[in-house]
């Protein structure tokens, strides 16, 4: 029996097939490139934003409390509506080369700003039932990220654009055990989307098929000439339930503490894969079938098809701290993240022809540390400022370019204004300082290899208004 392609994918996978697999699995795992702590966002308080997040839990009068610690809705008298947005700026600007799986250099330019602008809307509700008990609900995005190379970029076949989100509908209630001790807790129901294209080197395949049946690469690359490419666009999407529960302790009439502890969210992410294939492609894979009938397992491994993998959103644990005097307050947060959860991705096809496929991430634990304050400057004007620093979960080894992520330092700056007794606004600005994200040799499916690094930054632009009833 002929070996029908050349075995350069990791466990002797057919490459054809491998690349179908792989370039699915990356649709259903794009989340694996996103900007705070891969993809991880932060972002659903303007008030918060300004402090870096210092006393997110604990600072009190900010609703989002609702999504983020709801024992501290405890600290909530009366109705309130929160409504906030928050653009994103983020920059990824790759420099570097890459080459195909025989060493040859691959031609394009360096993609461009990866970069885009997103938005990111946050929805709070919240009322006091009686002395005790507080219920709230909210709708957040504590996931996404989305980015743009090139289409003709020297990684094409690695990313070209890549979409994530995740919304959350959260319903949560508090309860007072004493008047200073309250428990909270939360049921979550998120929604997951993603979105990946990349090229396809069909130039590389057809040299993997041509090799396997002695086809001398001169004639292939007639046929096939170097820079044949097709293209991939893959969707996933999946529901699935998550909790929270925490706790909020008032020491004393100055000083607050609070705890939260998010759930992993397990998706059973389900996907579809498109493809375009270039018509010499075809009319080769055509023509090998006809030397070689095993071939025409080839023909069918680009065909429109469909996939689902388990992924999970990870746990995240928050502490936080506030202290309180008359013409200002200070606080701090730390948080963890279970990234590790996030180990490998395997993937099942609908089409018997592609056999499952598994990517290894090895994704650790990162942590989130911030420290931030308020000055009241009136009755009615706050000023707030922080600093945070969040590290990141990937290592340079597996590093990929979709969106390489590093560790980043924040810098806030925010105001507040009190308008009337019951509507107040919130403004924030934070800049990101990203860490140089170096790529060690990202491998597509078709084992074309990347190196370099990437220069990233951050921009983040908030408003809120809060509305008493």
């Amino acid at each position: 029996m002929h070996m029908f392609f050349r075995n350069t994918v990791r466990g002797g996978r057919p490459l054809v097939l491998a690349t179908l697999g792989l370039a699915i699995a990356g649709a259903l795992a794009a989340p694996q490139q996103v900007h705070a702590s891969a993809f991880q966002l932060k972002e659903d308080s303007a008030q918060a934003m300004g402090r870096a997040y210092a006393g997110s839990l604990t600072a009190g009068g900010d609703v989002s409390v609702v999504a983020n610690g709801p024992a501290a809705m405890a600290d909530l008298k009366g109705t309130y509506f929160e409504a906030d947005i928050t653009a994103i700026n983020f920059g990824a600007n790759f420099s570097g080369s890459a080459h195909d799986a025989f060493g040859n250099p691959i031609s394009g330019n360096n993609g461009g700003n990866a970069g885009t602008t997103i938005p990111v809307p946050a929805l709070f509700f919240e009322t006091q039932v009686n002395d005790r008990w507080h219920v709230g609900a909210s709708l957040s995005v504590p996931f996404g990220f989305k980015t743009d190379y090139n289409s003709d970029w020297v990684g094409r076949y690695n990313a070209i654009e890549s979409k994530f989100e995740s919304l959350d509908a959260t319903f949560s209630a508090s309860y007072s055990l004493t008047d200073n001790f309250s428990i909270g807790a939360s049921a979550i129901a998120q929604h997951t989307t993603a979105t990946l294209t990349n090229a396809v080197n069909f130039s590389a395949i057809g040299q993997q098929l041509g090799a396997a049946v002695g086809l001398p690469p001169a004639e292939v690359a007639a046929l096939i000439p170097p820079g044949t490419d097709g293209y991939a666009r893959v969707n996933g999407h999946s529901w699935d339930w998550g909790w929270q529960l925490g706790g909020y302790w008032k020491i004393d009439p100055k000083d607050r503490l609070g705890f939260n502890y998010r759930s992993k969210i397990t998706h059973r992410l389900q996907g579809t894969a498109d493809f375009t294939v270039p018509q010499t492609v075809s009319t080769l894979i055509g023509q090998l079938a006809q030397v070689a009938p095993a071939f025409g397992a080839a023909s069918k491994a680009f065909q429109n098809t469909t996939g689902s993998a388990l992924f999970t959103t990870p746990a995240v644990a928050t502490a936080s701290y506030w202290h309180q005097e008359d013409k200002f307050g200070f606080g701090a947060d730390v948080s963890w993240t279970e990234w590790d959860v996030f180990k490998n991705l395997t993937v099942n096809f609908a089409n018997p022809y592609q056999p499952a496929s598994s990517q290894v991430f090895n994704w650790h634990n990162s942590w989130y540390a911030s420290f931030g304050g308020e000055y009241y400057l009136t009755d009615k004007l706050t000023l707030r400022g922080g600093i945070g620093y969040d590290s990141t979960p990937t290592a340079a080894a597996t590093r990929d370019v979709r969106v390489p992520d590093e560790s980043r330092k924040l810098l806030s700056v925010g105001i507040g204004y009190k308008a009337t007794e019951h509507f107040s606004i919130n403004a924030s600005y934070v800049h990101v300082f990203v860490n140089r994200a170096a790529i060690n040799g990202a491998v597509s499916a078709t084992e074309d290899v990347i190196t370099g690094s990437s220069d990233d930054y951050g921009n983040l632009l908030a408003i809120s208004g809060v509305y008493k009833f």
